[in-house]
């Protein structure tokens, strides 16, 4: 018996799995090149001209839609979609610490849990009573909720697939982008109209606006300490997006076993993405990420999160994302005045 034909002893068949491997890195490679390249671009404008980068990468993909159907591009720029939105994702947990959740105390926690859970529980119950299906309004709601464009991308990627899928994700990312942008500018107006101090504002910049960057500008505008308390509410807002993925995902966890997919049933997605997050929490709030490590996984979420936005948009047409109507614009902005409402109501009588 030679070599080659003893059991364990396979160098021809290893060789073929490596060229294999190779050539499948190879074909995703024209796809995740364009993706960066439009998150380059829109980050440059975006930092030269200003504007949202997520709603400007979203756009300039959409601009180049073609590209998803040409060959070369399609492999690479579903895995931009798909595997680098789920890195991104993951890296999220770089930003927040067990421990700055808990210098808020109990009130900010109440304030943000109350108001996470009841506007999700409300988008499901309005997108079904405006005829739309009650995965949109969980997207939404949660978009709206929790993280804006982040938490639209993760929860969308454990929902049931369907013909509209896609559309609707990118529907929801530009609907938060656009209103979280617009609550930077109007909020701090809001807060200096009702009087609010410095901590007052930061909870409510923190707990009702949907983007990161939006709730930072909103807050830093206003002073050092309203922009300090905003950001940390806010990343116990993203700290939810852990139990919320998994409470969807069990939710329709029927739906999700009864697709079909190649001629046997699927299975109810672990979000493995998840349990990175969680990891990177855990190693934060015990100091295990110097500030160097930690600086380098949070800018690294953003250019993944902003690459699969990129990617997501030259899988939409225009065509197909005017096509989900008023009802579903009018969904959205009902969400985020539920929000914006319901932790005022719980500012002023929870803080006083």
């Amino acid at each position: 018996m030679t070599a080659e034909n003893r059991p364990g002893s396979r160098p021809g068949a290893r060789g073929e799995g490596l060229r294999g491997r190779l050539a499948g890195l190879t074909a995703l490679f024209p796809g995740l090149l364009v993706s960066v390249v439009v998150a380059l671009a829109a980050t440059f404008i975006s930092n030269q001209y200003g504007g949202p980068v997520m709603l400007l990468a979203l756009l300039l993909g959409m601009a180049l839609a073609f590209l998803s159907q040409e060959s070369r591009c399609a492999k690479g720029i579903q895995a931009a979609s798909k595997q680098v939105l789920r890195i991104g994702v993951a890296l999220l947990g770089a930003r927040i610490t067990a421990g700055a959740i808990a210098d808020l105390g109990a009130a900010p926690v109440i304030i943000v849990l109350v108001a996470v859970v009841a506007t999700i529980l409300l988008g499901g119950f309005l997108a079904r009573r405006l005829g739309l299906s009650g995965q949109f309004g969980t997207l939404t709601a949660g978009a709206t909720a929790i993280c804006g464009a982040s938490a639209a991308l993760a929860i969308s990627s454990v929902l049931p697939k369907h013909d509209k899928h896609e559309r609707d994700t990118i529907f929801a990312v530009i609907g938060v982008t656009t209103l979280s942008t617009a609550a930077m500018v109007l909020y701090p107006l809001l807060t200096a109209v009702l009087g609010f101090d410095d901590v007052q504002a930061g909870l409510l910049f923190g707990g009702t606006i949907h983007d990161v960057a939006q709730v930072v500008g909103a807050g830093y505008a206003v002073s050092q300490e309203a922009g300090d308390v905003a950001t940390v509410t806010k990343l116990l807002r993203v700290a939810l997006l852990v139990p919320t993925v998994l409470a969807v995902a069990f939710v329709y966890r029927a739906e999700l076993r009864s697709q079909q997919e190649g001629g046997r049933k699927a299975q109810l997605p672990i979000p493995g993405f998840l349990f990175g997050f969680i990891a990177l929490v855990a190693l934060n709030s015990l100091g295990a990420l110097p500030d160097l490590v930690q600086e380098g996984l949070t800018t690294l979420s953003g250019w993944c999160l902003v690459t699969a936005i990129a990617a997501l948009g030259m899988k939409t047409s225009l065509k197909a994302l005017l096509e989900v109507g008023g009802r579903a614009v009018g969904l959205i902005v009902v969400e985020t005045l539920f929000m914006l409402g319901l932790v005022l109501a719980l500012l002023l009588t929870v803080v006083g």
